[in-house]
């Protein structure tokens, strides 16, 4: 699977998103000292507030965009454009509904609810923002890094003139729609130069991408809720401040998902290509896409866990040092929630995807009996325990309960097998 193409798209995604991430600890730490736990909390409710709203809004078209692209590259300007098209309307619904619900669920609290809605904007950008599997089945991830970063860089300076002029939390609301406008603007922009078809609108790809997109649409949203359930119940049970400290626990643990989302990014096209070619050359990628991920996010869990503390005072200061033990317990985790997103691309290149909205309708439930009962008794700690958990029974436990998909967790045991990643090593040492 490693092949050249493959090696550089992933190399251009990672050294961008290096350079991302730099400025990311920077501003973060920034500007957690500066909102403090409290304003911190509100803006990252309003982020876990939107995860749950935009698998709706999405409608399950980011799962399935590359898949269309490479199978039907003649219409690829109908699919991006009829894409983009229902997702913006989707998006203007998606907003209302947002900020409804955080007004009748935080009655009183016009902070909370400016700021949800001044964040919802970003869901329309999102939406516009799908031009981006476009480059992804081209395996030209180059283009879009580079994007990515000049985008950050502008957003970047947006926050430091926010820190410099002291503006409150509402100036800060609005810094992702900012960031998906650009990235947005520039790949439509980049799009026409590089001689991609003419964007339109067609009645057979609504119906066709609704139709398999469908069965994302209720699986991402009980991701999202098993994703998300810990940060929305934290703040009625235990406050904002408590929000603040356990969104930056969650923060310090991703820090390094761009090196994931690289891999993943760049596999996805090779294995739905390979799936054409034959069933040992698809297995084979499968396994060694597991076992990069495995062993790489296992090296991460070790690393974070043992720099925890370092990491939290240094980032954010001594006012968030009770995030520590949670950091400890949530970075273990994304190793699990790594697993849940290689199988998706199984799932999607095997046609077995309506099964994943009973895989995460089971995890939701679970989530959110287990952070009903953890959070009273431990705070942040059993909600991070309770997603532990969860993540641990979505992605691996039920895979071997459900027959048809009990294959995916067959090959991801056979990556536990370090030899596939010493034949990955030596492969890229070679080239």
């Amino acid at each position: 699977m490693i092949k050249n193409k493959v090696v550089s798209n992933a190399s251009w995604i990672v050294i961008c998103r290096v350079v991302q991430a730099l400025l990311s600890l920077v501003l973060t730490m920034f500007t957690a000292r500066y909102l403090g736990p409290s304003d911190y909390g509100v803006i990252n409710y309003a982020a876990s507030l939107m995860a749950f709203v935009a698998p709706l809004v999405n409608l399950g078209l980011n799962n399935i965009m590359v898949q269309k692209l490479i199978a039907n590259p003649n219409d690829e300007g109908k699919i991006i454009g009829t894409s983009i098209g229902i997702g913006v309307c989707s998006s203007l619904i998606g907003m209302i509904g947002m900020t409804s619900f955080a007004a009748l669920m935080n009655p009183g609290e016009r902070q909370t609810v400016i700021v949800c809605a001044l964040y919802s904007i970003s869901l329309l950008f999102q939406n516009l923002e799908l031009i981006i599997y476009w480059y992804q089945a081209k395996l030209w991830a180059k283009y879009s890094a580079i994007v990515g970063l000049i985008a950050y860089l502008v957003i970047s300076a947006y926050r430091v003139f926010l820190l410099i002029t002291e503006k409150n939390v509402y100036w800060f609301s609005v810094s992702q729609s900012i960031d998906y406008a650009v990235i947005a603007f520039i790949l439509l922009l980049l799009y026409k130069k590089k001689g991609g078809q003419h964007l339109s609108f067609s009645k057979f790809y609504v119906k066709d991408l609704l139709s398999t997109g469908k069965y994302y649409i209720l699986s991402n949203l009980m991701m999202t809720v098993f994703a998300q359930t810990d940060k929305l119940m934290i703040k009625p049970m235990l406050g904002a401040d408590a929000t603040g400290l356990y969104a930056a626990a969650v923060t310090c643990a991703s820090m390094t998902s761009f090196v994931f989302s690289a891999i993943l990014d760049s596999a996805r096209p090779i294995i739905f290509e390979s799936k054409k070619v034959g069933r040992e050359k698809f297995e084979r990628n499968m396994v060694r896409l597991y076992s990069a991920i495995i062993y790489l996010s296992l090296l991460q869990c070790i690393v974070i866990a043992l720099l925890s503390g370092f990491m939290i005072r240094i980032i954010y200061g001594n006012a968030y040092e009770l995030a520590i033990d949670a950091l400890r317990i949530i970075v273990w985790y994304t190793t699990f929630s790594y697993l849940g997103a290689v199988r998706n691309i199984w799932l999607l290149a095997e046609d077995k995807q309506k099964y994943l909205w009973s895989i995460n309708l089971s995890g939701a439930i679970a989530n959110v009996f287990l952070n009903a009962l953890m959070i009273p008794l431990w705070g942040i700690n059993g909600a991070a325990i309770a997603s532990l958990i969860t993540q641990i029974f979505t992605n691996v436990i039920v895979g071997f309960v459900m027959k048809p998909i009990r294959y995916c967790n067959t090959l991801m045991l056979k990556a536990l097998n370090p030899r596939y990643l010493v034949d990955m090593v030596k492969e890229f040492v070679d080239k």
